[in-house]
């Protein structure tokens, strides 16, 4: 693909949330958690459109005042903790559709709880998937001291290893392989394999992000996190 491929931003905010009561729209350095996925929307220079997908009155409300686009409420079946985030999506690319007649090469996923996440950000995925052709393209971040042979479980207090044995001794910081995860900011994948219920397909790229920028907020000591950062990458 050598043009810049159209694609659709879909910022997936339900009501319900457990760790953090109404957790998109939390207090965090003055404004609520999800103005700061909208911000960095507006900030991209490549996302075609964006628009919220909620069940909340409430969330929809302070997503439009933030400045972003609402066009329908997400039915309740697929905003329980058990909903699928495909379907999600699939929901959203059907009404746009259907209702507007509008159709995007790509869906890329915004979630609030990565507030650090920028403009920038969301069209270097895009400008990979671009000049790569790639069915995905995710956002990921570094996994500190990783090595397989230290993770473990813990059996009545035993400390058992999940993956592999560590042979007697625990190996140096600096002989491990590099590891990186999801860091859940952005999710770009083409529009007909969500239809078919992939989120990866063959060829998937990464867009690695440093740890500071990779905060996802799921418990209260993430928003103290994510503020710490905030203030201190502001200076």
């Amino acid at each position: 693909m050598t043009s810049t491929p159209t694609v659709l931003g879909i910022i997936t905010a339900r009501g319900g949330s457990k760790g953090i009561p109404n957790k998109n729209i939390a207090p965090l350095h003055g404004e609520p958690l999800i103005a700061y996925t909208i911000d960095a929307a507006k900030n991209s220079k490549l996302l075609t459109r964006c628009i919220v997908s909620t069940d909340s009155y409430e969330i929809a409300a302070i997503a439009k005042k933030a400045g972003a686009e609402v066009p329908f409420l997400r039915p309740k079946d697929l905003s329980t903790d058990s909903a699928l985030a495909l379907d999600v999506l699939t929901h959203a690319i059907r009404w746009i559709e259907e209702q507007e007649k509008q159709t995007f090469d790509y869906v890329m996923m915004l979630q609030p709880t990565s507030p650090l996440r920028t403009g920038e950000d969301i069209d270097a995925c895009i400008h990979i998937a671009a000049e790569s052709d790639a069915d995905s393209v995710f956002s990921m971040v570094e996994l500190p001291d990783f090595a397989p042979q230290k993770i473990k479980t813990i059996e009545d207090g035993e400390i058992k290893p999940l993956l592999q044995e560590e042979q007697g001794q625990s190996d140096p910081r600096h002989k491990g392989k590099k590891a990186y995860k999801r860091n859940c900011a952005v999710y770009l994948t083409r529009t007909e394999l969500i239809l078919n219920d992939d989120q990866f397909g063959k060829k998937s790229l990464a867009y690695v992000m440093p740890h500071e920028r990779s905060i996802d907020i799921n418990e209260p000591v993430d928003l103290e996190l994510a503020e710490f950062w905030m203030k201190k990458l502001s200076k």
